[in-house]
């Protein structure tokens, strides 16, 4: 489930939107207000359940093969998305919706272009789609999905390493085995190649 040429998509697990007005995200670590969407590189990034905290790491052109075998292990392609347990089932049961729209509608986003934003209603392109299975899309893809008790020994290596990678909804993981803090800090952040 990704966008054709000249679209981005939108994902939600709510099928009936009609038109998209910007708003300021609860998460937004800017004051404007947007409608978010993604390109095909990044839609996987999407492919889980709105809530459902994720570490997603990837090969980029300036990724060691040190990093390469730690991370991604041999026949690992070059992507992972690291899940918590509790999130399994949510994942397998979500039902998850693509909306279509004109890319030429917005514009990218971020140092690393991890979105793209619109200042304005928008239209889809047409009414909402069924992503369907997530863990046939991950397959399909050659995606790994790593599912693991807790997110932060995986995440805080993998930001320290050379891989490309993005962390969103990560305040919703389980508090951090050596603090027992809540996860502090930003909803999503990245780092990826501009392939």
């Amino acid at each position: 489930m990704r966008p054709e040429p000249g679209q981005v998509l939108h994902f939600s697990e709510d099928p009936t939107i009609k038109t998209f007005a910007p708003h300021v995200a609860a998460t937004a670590q800017q004051p404007e207000p947007y409608v978010w969407a993604v390109d095909a590189e990044r839609a996987p990034d999407y492919w889980f359940p709105r809530q459902c905290p994720r570490g997603l790491a990837w090969g980029t052109s300036w990724t060691t093969d040190e990093d390469r075998a730690l991370f991604l292990g041999p026949g690992g392609g070059e992507r992972v998305h690291a899940v918590e347990y509790g999130w399994l089932e949510a994942i397998r049961t979500v039902e998850l919706y693509a909306y279509r729209f004109a890319a030429e509608e917005f514009r990218p986003f971020g140092l690393y272009a991890h979105a793209h934003v619109c200042d304005h209603e928008v239209s889809p392109l047409g009414p909402a789609e069924p992503v369907g299975d997530l863990l046939e899309l991950y397959d399909a893809a050659g995606i790994q999905l790593r599912v693991l008790s807790n997110l932060w020994t995986f995440w805080d290596a993998v930001t320290a390493s050379s891989l490309g990678f993005s962390g969103i909804r990560l305040r919703n993981a389980r508090p951090r085995p050596d603090s027992g803090a809540l996860a502090e800090g930003r909803s999503a952040t990245s780092r990826n190649d501009s392939r």
